[in-house]
C-alpha cells in the first residue's frame, strides 16, 4: 500500500500479491510489517530499493535478520515502541505479534506502523489497537487468522474517520462486497468505509 501523507511517501508491505510496486519512485520509506511472502517479496525488493536512492527500509527483527539480511540491503530494524523519523514524518512501531491462525502453527513477529501520531495506521497481520487516535485505518478485510466479527470489533475499537479495507487478495468480488457490507453496516458512528481501486490514486 502506497501512502503519501504530505510529510512522506511511504510504501507498506510490497509482497508477492502486490502488482507493479517495482515501478514506484521517490519513496521516502519502505516499511515491512512481517516476513510472510504476501508482505515481503524478496525477489523484487532489491530492485525497488535500488530505484529509490536514499529510501529508508524498515522491518521487524525477523524480516531483517532472516530475509533481508540475505539480500545485502541496509535495513532499519524496528521494535514495538520505537519512533522513527522518515523525511518529515514520524512513524511509531506498535504491536509486535502476528494474529494466531492456529495454536500449533508458529507465527512470526508483526509490527504495526502509526504515521504522524495517528494520521494513518497499518496493522499488518494483526488486530492490535494502538493508543493513538487514528484518522485513516488500513483495515484487514480477510485472512486465515480473522473472523468477520473480529474485524468489526477491531474497527469499532480503533474508530477511525476513514476505514480502507486491505488484505483482500484471496477474496472474490462477491466476497469483498460482503466484507464491505459488514464493515459499513456495523462501523462505529462517524466512520466512513472507502474501497480503493488498485493502482488508482485516491484522497482520503
Amino acid at each position: 500500500m502506497l501512502v503519501d501523507s504530505g510529510s512522506a511517501r511511504l510504501l507498506f508491505d510490497p509482497g508477492t500479491l502486490s502488482a507493479g510496486f517495482e515501478e514506484l519512485r521517490d519513496l521516502d520509506a519502505i516499511l515491512i510489517t512481517h516476513q510472510h511472502p504476501d508482505h515481503l517479496d524478496v525477489d523484487r525488493l532489491p530492485a525497488l530499493v535500488e530505484a529509490n536512492p536514499g529510501v529508508t527500509l524498515v522491518a521487524d527483527p525477523a524480516s531483517a535478520e532472516e530475509q533481508i539480511a540475505k539480500l545485502a540491503l541496509t535495513v532499519t530494524v524496528a521494535r514495538p515502541g520505537d519512533a522513527l523519523e522518515v523525511g518529515d514524518a514520524v512513524i511509531h512501531a506498535v504491536g509486535g505479534e502476528h494474529a494466531v491462525t492456529h495454536r500449533d502453527h508458529r507465527m512470526p513477529p508483526n509490527l504495526g506502523y502509526v504515521v504522524d501520531h495517528g494520521a494513518f495506521y497499518h496493522p499488518g497481520d494483526s488486530l492490535f489497537v494502538p493508543e493513538q487516535r487514528i484518522d485513516v485505518l488500513a483495515q484487514p478485510a480477510d485472512a486465515p487468522w480473522m473472523k468477520v466479527g473480529e474485524g468489526i470489533d477491531f474497527l469499532r475499537a480503533v474508530s477511525p474517520r476513514v476505514c480502507v479495507p486491505i488484505h483482500n487478495a484471496l477474496l472474490s468480488e462477491l466476497g469483498m462486497s460482503g466484507r464491505v457490507t459488514w464493515y459499513t453496516e456495523l462501523a462505529p458512528e462517524g466512520t466512513q468505509v472507502r474501497v480503493l481501486t488498485q493502482r488508482e490514486p485516491a484522497e482520503v
